[in-house]
């Protein structure tokens, strides 16, 4: 049973993997749902306050607050037998905690596209306020989690800068 964690840039595909898994029936684990829920449970709109509070839960629980938050929905998940995919790894520090969790059986799969087509991307999906927080404002703030040193870590990878057919094919060589 293996545990593949997703690390990317926001509009980067991280969405398409997490989708292609459920097709599978690997249980996903949404790292951005987690925060999404804390804003909803502090009375926040998750579209305005997602960074905000990503930034609050750190500040509170650690650098790998959002990791701790996740694993035990991971355990969950992997009671059933099936694996789990973990999507939107921010930090170095989250990669480390989910490798101290679940040791070999965890390995973390970066995935990199251009700015100017994740850009195009976040614009067609229409789930972020860019009058809030631009993507180049997102990139730095992540980057200042530690997004850099968890894509570094990462021991399998993808470039993303084709279709989704062509993004698919390759996620079939390593989620099975």
């Amino acid at each position: 049973m293996e545990i593949i964690g997703i690390v990317g840039l926001p509009g980067s595909g991280k969405t398409e993997i997490s989708n292609y898994a459920q097709e599978k029936d690997i249980p996903v684990i949404s790292m951005g749902d987690v925060i999404r829920r804390e804003c909803l449970e502090r009375g926040l709109e998750p579209a305005d306050h997602h960074g905000e509070i990503a930034k609050k839960l750190r500040e509170e629980l650690g650098r790998d607050a959002i990791a701790k938050l996740t694993i035990p929905l991971v355990q969950e998940a992997i009671g059933k037998g099936k694996g789990a995919v973990i999507d939107g790894i921010r930090s170095g520090d989250e990669a480390k905690a989910f490798r101290r969790e679940f040791g070999k059986k965890f390995k973390l799969l970066k995935i990199e596209s251009p700015f100017e087509l994740r850009l195009k991307r976040i614009g067609e999906r229409g789930r972020d306020n860019p009058e809030v927080e631009t993507l180049e404002q997102r990139d730095d703030r992540e980057l200042g989690f530690g997004l850099g040193e968890a894509i570094e870590s990462a021991e399998i990878g993808i470039e993303n800068i084709g279709t989704i057919e062509e993004l698919r094919l390759e996620i079939s060589k390593l989620i099975r």
